[in-house]
């Protein structure tokens, strides 16, 4: 991978972000697709699973590893970000994006065929692995493919794919799932990714204008650190299954620790996870990389609202799906949005956004766990509203934190700070899919379970998850503030 030089200059001095028709215009316009239709083939899984699984808990059993489905998952995405960086240097544009979406597909036969939870769970995270490769690679290609004035745009359009992901995602498992076929809607996305790789074949070959310098030293691969940041995020999920809360208390503890000792070694090793700088919330980059594991730490309950519609609302599985699809929905159109605003107005969505993401989620608090007070269509308009302003607070800052992450990035560390924002935002979701089944089967998801331990479970999940994106809050009104003396 070449080498992708970013400027350390203050993101207000950056070019006027370019016009959608610019990006859409000629090659770009075809580099483009090919860049996004791999995150749209994840965003549509994601939102497949989301809806199938409570039909899949009922067939072959596993509610008490419900969350795991999404914590392996998303450490095999984990692995896939870092190795993203030494895949493309190897195989080049073209090739790593064929092999990713090979590990995706092979990660959806597993599924597909899965007799039990374990296997199930071992699908999940090739699939992880892939969908990973995938998300890091739009990422790093960004840089490569785009003048810097389209970077806002191109990442705008790279969340937007998680709004094309709400109107097939659930309508696609939730129509499997009402047929009591699931299975096949993890065979559904066999012939979208072969889709997606004719389209990459053509459009990222060599010829076709696309940069590949092979470097003369190969990136190294931080073992050490996945292998920690792995091992964390485990330990969290796994205190869930302790018997006592004291002891689900200390594996949190235990699996946040590992979780620093990781960062501790990647600060000194010659092989970095993160670039430098990424670990001092006092600097910008540390304090941008902070806020977006915060996000998406509140953005992990999504993967609990299907079943608490279900269970409490009554909702059947594809309406389920589409109002839990809401929360995607308003990320994609909060990025698509504010992609492009500069300046003063990007420090407004910034503030803005944590704030928004907050205020829904303790919405949701309040309207999840007890149906039928305000009338059903009433309430079911207002819960989608909810999960829409949760995701909309995500997306209206999402271009410009991951804009800041490229600009502030130190000299000859661009292209490891691409791969790295996948990393952070992937370890966020896994720690906070792993805390979110630790506290719903704490509080009563299983025992006592059913209707009563749904309500308790929706109630603390969801209020204690404001907590994430209110930190995110104080850290964008810190640093905008610190601007004038450190940008």
């Amino acid at each position: 991978m070449p080498s992708v030089t970013a400027s350390s200059a203050d993101p207000s001095e950056m070019p006027p972000t370019a016009s959608w028709a610019e990006l859409f215009t000629g090659r770009n316009g075809w580099r483009a697709l090919a860049l996004t239709g791999g995150v749209a083939l994840h965003a549509v899984n994601v939102h497949i699973v989301t809806t199938v699984l409570p039909s899949v808990v009922r067939e072959i059993r596993g509610l008490d590893w419900y969350a795991w489905s999404t914590t392996l998952f998303v450490v095999g995405s984990i692995l896939g970000a870092t190795l993203s960086v030494r895949l493309l240097a190897v195989l080049g544009p073209r090739g790593a994006c064929l092999a990713a979406l090979a590990v995706f597909t092979a990660g959806s036969v597993g599924c597909a065929l899965a007799p039990a939870m374990p296997w199930l769970l071992a699908g999940r995270t090739v699939q992880g692995l892939g969908g990973g490769l995938l998300g890091a690679l739009s990422y790093g290609l960004i840089q490569l493919v785009f003048a810097q004035r389209l970077w806002p745009r191109a990442v705008a359009l790279v969340s937007g794919m998680w709004g094309v992901a709400t109107l097939c995602g659930p309508a696609v498992g939730g129509l499997f799932a009402q047929a009591g076929h699931w299975r096949w809607a993890f065979w559904f996305l066999l012939p979208v990714a072969a889709a997606q790789a004719l389209l990459v074949a053509v459009q990222l070959r060599p010829g076709a204008g696309v940069r590949h310098v092979r470097p003369a030293a190969m990136p190294g691969i931080p073992l050490l650190q996945i292998g920690l940041l792995a091992a964390s995020v485990l330990a969290i999920a796994a205190s869930g299954l302790l018997p006592r809360l004291a002891w689900q208390a200390s594996g949190v503890v235990a699996g946040l620790a590992i979780g620093v000792a990781a960062t501790r070694i990647d600060r000194r090793a010659a092989v970095r996870l993160l670039p430098t700088g990424a670990y001092a919330l006092s600097a910008p980059l540390g304090a941008i990389y902070a806020s977006v594991a915060l996000l998406l730490v509140g953005v992990t309950t999504e993967i609990f609202v299907p079943y608490f519609l279900q269970t409490l609302h009554g909702h059947s599985p594809l309406a389920a799906g589409y109002l839990t699809a809401a929360m995607a929905g308003g990320w994609s159109a909060g990025s698509l949005l504010s992609s492009g605003r500069s300046g003063a107005g990007a420090n407004r969505m910034l503030r803005a956004g944590p704030v928004a993401c907050t205020l829904g989620l303790a919405a949701l608090a309040l309207l999840l766990p007890f149906p039928g007070r305000l009338g059903q269509g009433f309430e079911t308009s207002l819960v989608a509203a909810a999960l829409a302003v949760v995701g909309l607070g995500v997306g209206i800052g999402w271009p410009h934190l991951v804009t800041r992450v490229m600009s502030l990035a130190p000299q000859g560390e661009g292209g490891l700070a691409s791969a790295s924002i996948t990393t952070i935002q992937l370890y966020g979701m896994a720690v906070g899919a792993a805390v979110a089944g630790l506290v719903a089967n704490a509080a009563g998801l299983t025992v006592p379970g059913g209707v009563e331990g749904a309500q308790s479970a929706a109630v603390w999940l969801f209020a204690s998850f404001a907590l994430a994106p209110a930190l995110a809050a104080l850290l964008a009104y810190r640093v905008i503030a610190a601007a004038p003396r450190r940008w």
